[in-house]
């Protein structure tokens, strides 16, 4: 198994970061362009879905199934898939809906005159540590899937890039309105994306000295749970909400194709 993590590490760390292209982009963008972020997100979505099912699902169930045998290896597979589910999901449920991190925002509400107010504050901060706490399993994914097959790394930090974008918007406008402070609200959506490289060196230091082949098919299966949640429950609704459905549909199918055919071609 590869032992270098630089470059897991850097995919990781790209991932992470592009919150703060979200925040760029909401800060010199004169108008939200819906039509492409419906695209982005159902493209992002797409990509995991496909990647889930056909590569992380499919590897883990050989890997345990050489180990298990056919019926039990394919029952723990199943069942660490559903695990991967839970956690993602239990973290999703503890996140207050008043300041979930996918709500839809306005860049025309950038136009806004600041105003101090610490409401605002409050959704802007509670945002970006929400943020943070969804990312830090995105950092786990994107990390040990690059560790073991490059390939897989590099298409799923771009699925999460792409996702991180609005999510760099959702902090950075409440942040902006509440203190006018541009730089203040770039900050924090920038640091909001650290989870994820802070994320894969909690995995590097606490999977790494135990990784076999049994725990890659265990953990295979719990991230490919983990990102179909987050493509269902995240990724496919916030596209929806920008109020483009077909065109985020359109997205989908193109991730799940573009995705195909890099496998077979790379």
């Amino acid at each position: 198994m590869e032992t270098n993590i630089l470059f897991p590490l850097a995919l990781t760390l790209f991932a992470g970061l592009s919150t703060g292209i979200g925040s760029l982009i909401a800060f010199f963008a004169k108008k939200t362009n819906k039509k492409f972020l419906s695209y982005s997100l159902g493209f992002s979505a797409g990509v995991m879905i496909y990647i889930s099912f056909v590569e992380l699902f499919a590897q883990s169930q050989s890997i345990l199934m050489q180990q298990y045998g056919e019926k039990m290896g394919m029952s723990w597979t199943v069942v660490f898939f559903f695990i991967g589910i839970l956690f993602i999901g239990i973290i999703d449920r503890l996140v207050p809906s008043v300041e979930n991190p996918h709500e839809v925002r306005s860049i025309e509400s950038m136009k806004d005159k600041p105003k101090t107010n610490a409401k605002l504050m409050r959704v802007g901060v509670m945002t970006a540590l929400v943020i943070g706490i969804h990312n830090f399993p995105e950092g786990i994914a994107t990390f040990i899937s690059a560790m073991e097959n490059p390939k897989l790394g590099i298409a799923i930090a771009v699925a999460v890039a792409i996702h991180n974008i609005p999510e760099g918007i959702a902090v950075s406008i409440p942040i902006y309105q509440a203190t006018g402070d541009k730089r203040k609200a770039f900050r924090l959506s920038f640091l909001s994306g650290l989870a994820e490289p802070i994320g894969a060196i909690l995995a590097y230091l606490v999977l790494m000295p135990f990784l076999s082949q049994v725990l890659l098919g265990f953990v295979f299966a719990l991230v490919a749970g983990i990102m179909v949640f987050i493509s269902l429950d995240e990724l496919l609704p916030a596209a929806r909400e920008y109020g483009e459905h077909h065109i985020s549909i359109y997205g989908l199918i193109s991730g799940m194709a573009i995705m195909a055919v890099s496998l077979i071609l790379l």
